[in-house]
């Protein structure tokens, strides 16, 4: 197969993927989209309708929240494919409610054991990002299969084959393109034509998809026939993983395109030697809340839960817009230039994870709020392993870049299960090669590291080596209220996942929003930069020019995450909330709809 893409493109493409404006025979119309639904029988909330559908779809045949999770997931790698797939990974957290306990599952790509510390330099210096994102180098082990697997065999109640079927049906038949997936190919057509493989999945005929026609991806649903008949293992070993290696290390580009996409370092070896980690949660109370959320490698579940114990002792409640946003934007700010110092991957890296959650640091930190006046960056970290107040421990550290994508689904059964998951295969149309017959995009979650120390002289926990986990800002949470689930949340988004996750449990848990409100409030992202980046509707509010007045200064940016949630009511109903808008809108169902 590799030597026909490399050597008749055309004839790839003239075998492409089926394509017509009505669609083959067994393709539907998506269901509508609805921002909120409220009802009983458990409740899924994505950004797409076909795979939202296929996760009630589970529930409704007697499938848990992991079933549903999984197949949502594995729907949206068909509808959803340059933000997550099998290609890539996520974190994965999960509350059993016959237990009372929240569990996770880091299913983080790794890199190959042969990567070092220099992985992204050249003669001594940093590639091109654009350069290291499209080529072999930034393709980690992919560690999404692993995750349904892990989560399937520990809390499931269906087998994998069961939880594939829905998506491998909508790979098989057709998914009705819409604007933001035309938008999305629009944007990666540079580099997917210089591709075969994917310029035969995602190009009809070498050019853009037409809004409302429909998409088929049979190899998709082949490899995903392949999974249910032969488990998971097919990706890590065998002739799949054959494949996956060889891609990687020989992307196979068309010539004629001169293109250099770098060879990369994984190898079937690397493949059969990944492993999820089932680590425990971060965890914080918060005023009558216990928020859980994933441990390092990501830096969700440390950074969000730093900023609200940050803001802990604060009346939120009782704050004007201005001092509410004031403190919010200060709290992300300084937890932000925690986070850029202390968190990597604690395989590899000394991590201060309990103490960057303790309310001591928590403390020494929150007396830097001025109520009078915003703080400046780049904001220099504190120590949490001996807090003092007001004090900094060397300079201050830049943000590395983060690419805005991924995707996020909440999903809760009828027993009280939940599960927030995220998974990703980093930024739009990750690194842009799909492996050859298969159908899946392969991720560029190795450009997650950073390519040199940020900051010269000062540790960097976050740069490349042998099978670490580059640093994630995934968070994927979960909040309880006397030991029972009340809401999950979290977003896609980069960095900015960190900031929308903070701000819709502030929005839902302080502000007195419901779930859909508090996810289609305007947003603001401050990461530890002179300006914060701020959606239109964030910068007209009413409260803008007082904290222009404090000090705050804004950079417009069209759009910031795309959040979902569910949250379980006092009678015993579920609410599904997603994005009315943002990323095309989201999509929110329950099994049985009240009234």
């Amino acid at each position: 197969m590799r030597a026909l893409a490399r050597l008749a493109p055309s004839l790839l493409l003239a075998t492409a993927l089926v394509w017509s404006t009505t669609g083959p025979a067994g393709a539907a119309a998506p269901p509508p989209k609805v921002p909120e639904a409220v009802g009983w029988g458990g409740a899924v909330a994505s950004v797409d309708a076909d795979a939202t559908a296929a996760g009630i779809e589970v529930l409704r045949k007697g499938g848990n929240a992991v079933d549903a999770a999984v197949a949502v997931a594995a729907a949206l790698g068909v509808t959803e494919p340059y933000s997550s797939g099998i290609g890539g990974g996520g974190y994965f957290v999960y509350y059993d409610h016959a237990t009372g306990r929240v569990h996770t599952v880091d299913g983080r790509e790794v890199a190959g054991r042969t990567a070092g510390t220099g992985l992204f330099l050249e003669d001594g210096k940093p590639l091109p990002f654009a350069d290291a994102v499209t080529s072999g180098l930034s393709v980690g082990v992919p560690g999404t299969p692993a995750t349904w697997d892990a989560a399937l065999r520990q809390w499931g109640s269906r087998p994998l084959a069961d939880v594939l079927e829905p998506a491998e049906r909508i790979a098989e038949n057709g998914f009705v393109v819409d604007d933001t997936f035309r938008g999305q190919t629009s944007d990666n057509y540079s580099r997917f034509k210089d591709f075969p493989a994917t310029a035969k999945t995602f190009l009809p005929g070498g050019n853009l998809p037409a809004v409302g026609s429909v998409l088929r991806n049979p190899d998709l649903a082949a490899t995903y026939r392949l999974l249910a008949k032969d488990g998971v293992k097919a990706f890590y070993q065998g002739e799949l993983a054959k494949e996956i290696a060889d891609t990687v290390q020989h992307p196979p580009v068309d010539p004629a395109s001169g293109r250099n996409a770098r060879p990369g370092r994984v190898d079937t070896a690397d493949l059969a030697a990944y492993q999820v980690r089932r680590q425990a949660p971060t965890h914080v109370a918060y005023r009558d809340y216990d928020v859980y959320s994933i441990a390092p490698s990501s830096s969700g579940g440390t950074t969000v839960g730093e900023a609200l114990g940050i803001l802990e002792d604060g009346e939120l409640s009782a704050y004007d817009g201005t001092q509410y946003y004031h403190h919010f934007l200060d709290a992300s700010r300084i937890a932000f230039a925690d986070r850029n110092r202390w968190v990597g991957d604690p395989a590899s890296e000394d991590v201060p994870t309990a103490q960057l959650l303790s309310p001591r640091y928590a403390a020494s930190r929150a007396c830097l709020i001025d109520p009078g006046r915003a703080l400046t960056s780049p904001l220099a970290p504190g120590d949490p392993r001996h807090p003092a107040d007001c004090a900094s421990a060397g300079p201050a550290v830049a943000e590395p870049y983060e690419g805005p994508n991924t995707t996020h689904l909440t999903v809760a059964d009828r027993w009280g299960d939940v599960v927030s998951y995220t998974l990703t295969i980093e930024q739009t149309g990750g690194s842009g090669i799909t492996v050859p017959g298969r159908g899946f995009l392969l991720n560029n979650e190795l450009t997650d590291f950073d390519f040199a120390p940020l900051t010269p002289g000062v540790p960097d926990p976050n740069l490349p080596g042998p099978g670490k986990r580059p640093r994630s800002s995934i968070s994927p949470t979960i909040v309880l209220r006397d030991g029972e689930p009340l809401l999950a949340t979290g977003s896609p988004g980069g960095a900015t996942i960190i900031t929308t996750t903070l701000q819709v449990l502030l929005g839902r848990l302080d502000r007195g929003l419901s779930l859909e409100q508090a996810i289609a409030a305007p947003r603001a992202s401050q990461r530890n930069t002179a300006a914060t980046q701020a959606e239109p509707g964030f910068l007209a509010l009413p409260e803008r020019p007082g904290l222009d007045a404090l000090g705050h200064v804004f950079a417009p940016v069209a759009e910031i995450g795309a959040a979902t949630g569910v949250e379980r009511l006092p009678d015993g109903r579920w609410v599904a909330a997603a994005e009315p808008v943002r990323r095309g809108g989201g999509s929110a169902a329950v099994v049985r709809p009240a009234g």
